[in-house]
């Protein structure tokens, strides 16, 4: 199967975006509830150039594309940024504000779920006038149809309760402190955890992330 790069070029475009600006909104999160760390290093910015790590960014999904396009086997998008540092020493109350700080990720990965929705249907509703050839209206479609693709599927398993995951993080500062304790011991493996339950599909990801997208779009359906 030919790898189609044009697509690719558009997936990349929303995934940067998605990576970067989840990445972003807990460095602004934390300086919001008086932690600095972040501006003083530079990450309290939505340029991508700040957060792009080669590896997880760059490298990991585009070897994912390849991967799916050259099988034939369905497209599965994984990758990261480089975590925005934060000093729990600096918040007023380090458990609620942990988890705030690291709810803002998946907040960030909803919100732009929506803009790219509501560009998908603005765009889905424009009139080709060049026929069946490739033009900047169908550009914009595929793109926005991967924004909310992505956006969504990063929000949900960034909310899954496994460290190093934020959902992790928010189930540790939420649960009793001896839970919490037990929990935090997943988070040296608890990438391989994830995989391997990726990999055996335990995790329902598409499944919840489709009903997601269905909603977010029936609900957009009601304005445009």
């Amino acid at each position: 199967m030919e790898l189609d790069f044009t697509v690719l070029l558009l997936m990349l475009v929303p995934l940067v975006f998605a990576i970067t600006i989840h990445e972003a909104a807990h460095g602004y999160m934390a300086y919001w509830l008086g932690d600095n760390t972040a501006k003083l290093q530079g990450r309290l910015s939505l340029s991508p150039i700040r957060h792009i790590d080669p590896i997880g960014t760059i490298a990991v999904p585009l070897g994912l594309f390849v991967l799916s396009t050259l099988t034939g086997s369905g497209l599965f998008l994984f990758g990261w940024a480089k975590p925005v540092p934060f000093d729990p020493r600096k918040f007023k109350n380090p458990r609620k504000d942990i988890a705030l700080t690291a709810f803002a990720g998946p907040a960030s990965n909803f919100i732009q779920a929506f803009l790219w929705a509501i560009v998908l249907i603005i765009v889905s509703g424009m009139e080709s006038t060049y026929g069946d050839e490739p033009t900047l209206t169908k550009g914009l479609q595929i793109m926005a149809q991967y924004g909310v693709l992505i956006n969504v599927f990063l929000m949900v398993l960034n909310l899954m309760p496994i460290p190093p995951l934020d959902g992790g993080k928010i189930a540790m500062m939420l649960l009793p402190y001896n839970l919490a304790k037990q929990l935090e011991k997943v988070e040296p493996y608890g990438l391989w955890v994830i995989i391997g339950l990726l990999y055996l599909g335990l995790l329902p990801l598409s499944l919840i992330s489709g009903m997601i997208v269905k909603l977010i779009l029936s609900i957009l359906g009601i304005f445009f």
